[in-house]
């Protein structure tokens, strides 16, 4: 075979790996978020004394992005959609982001394929504008209703 490099003709590693060897690293990622949620959704975070107050918060007064984040997961968890956008809209976009990439990384384990994710930068940083606004608006008086 002239012409042709030895490398190319290599099977990569994962894709010689059973399925369900390959599936391993999503599952066990499935599983601990889903005992988070399940955890949280148990234990009310509404009711003091459950879970530590964001230092942040009890320092300055001041909401950070997670603020609400725990309360949003909660209602998340019961259904409540309203109440969990309420609580915390960008912590729901994270759980909706989360539960996509989780989908298509263990298609693509289950296929043999590595998961590449390679965000570009305008991306990155029109996300980190959008969350840093968010924090903005929350601790304004007009922004009350973004308040946990």
């Amino acid at each position: 075979m002239r012409g042709v490099n030895a490398d190319s003709r290599r099977v990569p590693p994962s894709a010689v790996r059973s399925a369900p060897a390959r599936l391993a690293g999503p599952g066990a990622v499935l599983v601990a978020v889903a005992g988070a949620f399940a955890y949280v959704g148990a234990v009310d975070p509404n009711e003091p004394g459950h879970y530590p107050v964001c230092p942040l918060l009890r320092l300055t007064g001041v909401y950070c992005p997670g603020c609400g984040g725990l309360r949003s997961a909660h209602a998340f968890v019961h259904g409540d959609l309203a109440a969990a956008l309420h609580a915390n809209a960008p912590a729901v976009a994270g759980y909706l982001v989360f539960a996509v990439l989780w989908g298509v990384w263990a298609f693509r384990a289950a296929r043999g394929r590595p998961l590449r994710i390679a965000p570009r930068p305008l991306h990155l940083w029109t996300a980190g504008a959008l969350l840093l606004a968010f924090t903005i608006v929350r601790n304004l008086p007009f922004g009350g209703w973004l308040h946990p």
